[in-house]
C-alpha cells in the first residue's frame, strides 16, 4: 500500500466527518514534520502562540497584528523563493477574512507554499463568537472551488501527519483543513516586531536584498509602537 493512500481518502471528508483535535500537537506535530530551511507563517493570535511554543526556528514569522494575512505573507515568500516549501497556518476565522487569498495563490500557479488551517468554529482569542464554519460553512469546499484541487480534511492525528508529508514533498499548492479543539496556548510569543522581522528575512537570505535603507526607519517605527 502507498504510504500517501490514506491521504486520497481524505479528499472525500466533510467537516463533519473528521475527529476534534488538539491545535497544541497538531502545530507540534508540523514542526516534527520540518526538515530545516522550510518557511512557517504563523497567523494571529493563539495559532502563533502555539508555533511559539513548539519550539522557535529562525525561519519561522509570527504575524502579530493583522487578521487574516498568514496565507497572504506566505503566497508571497513562496513566489520569491519557489525552491524553499513555505507553510502557512491560518485559523479559520481568519481565512474566512481574507478568502480572495486563496483564488490569488491558484491563479499564482505557486507550487511550494502548503495552507494549514484549524477550525475550531469561532473566533476563540475575542471571546469565541462563532464563525461561518459553525453555521456549515466547509473551507475545504470553498478552496476547491476556487481551484485549490488539492484541499482536504484530516481525519485524525495520523491523517493530519500523512497529509502534511505529502504536501512537504509534493508539488502544490495545498490546503489542509483540521478541526479543532478551544484549549488555550501554553504561553504568548515573545512580541517584538522588528526583531520577528529581521531574524526572518536573515534565515531566508533576504534581509542583505532588502536593503539597510529600510532597516533604521521601520526599526524606529516598530520600537515606537513597542513602547
Amino acid at each position: 500500500m502507498d504510504k500517501f493512500s490514506n491521504a486520497n481518502k481524505s479528499s472525500d471528508l466533510a467537516r463533519g466527518d473528521v475527529k476534534v483535535m488538539n491545535r497544541s500537537d497538531l502545530t507540534r506535530r508540523v514542526k516534527a514534520a520540518l526538515k530545516k530551511e522550510e518557511a512557517v507563517i504563523g497567523g494571529i493570535g493563539h495559532t502563533n502562540f502555539d508555533l511559539w511554543a513548539a519550539g522557535h526556528r529562525p525561519q519561522n514569522f509570527y504575524m502579530l497584528g493583522s487578521m487574516g494575512l498568514a496565507s497572504a505573507i506566505g503566497l508571497g515568500v513562496a513566489l520569491a523563493q519557489p525552491r524553499r516549501r513555505v507553510v502557512a497556518l491560518d485559523g479559520d476565522g481568519s481565512l474566512l477574512m481574507q478568502l480572495g487569498t486563496l483564488g490569488t495563490v491558484r491563479a499564482s500557479g505557486v507550487k511550494n507554499l502548503v495552507i494549514v488551517i484549524w477550525d475550531n468554529g469561532s473566533y476563540q482569542i475575542t471571546g469565541s463568537q462563532p464563525t461561518l464554519t459553525s453555521a456549515g460553512v466547509d473551507l475545504v469546499q470553498v478552496a476547491r472551488g476556487l481551484g485549490i484541487t488539492q484541499s482536504s480534511w484530516a481525519r485524525d492525528e495520523a491523517d493530519f501527519e500523512t497529509l502534511l508529508a505529502k504536501a512537504l514533498s509534493e508539488d502544490g499548492p495545498w490546503l489542509i483543513a483540521a478541526r479543532t479543539d478551544d484549549q488555550p496556548p501554553a504561553g504568548v510569543t515573545d512580541r517584538d516586531p522588528a526583531q520577528i522581522r529581521d531574524r526572518f528575512m536573515r534565515a531566508l537570505g533576504a534581509k542583505e536584498e532588502w536593503g539597510a535603507a529600510h532597516d533604521g526607519t521601520l526599526a524606529e517605527r516598530s520600537g515606537e509602537v513597542t513602547r
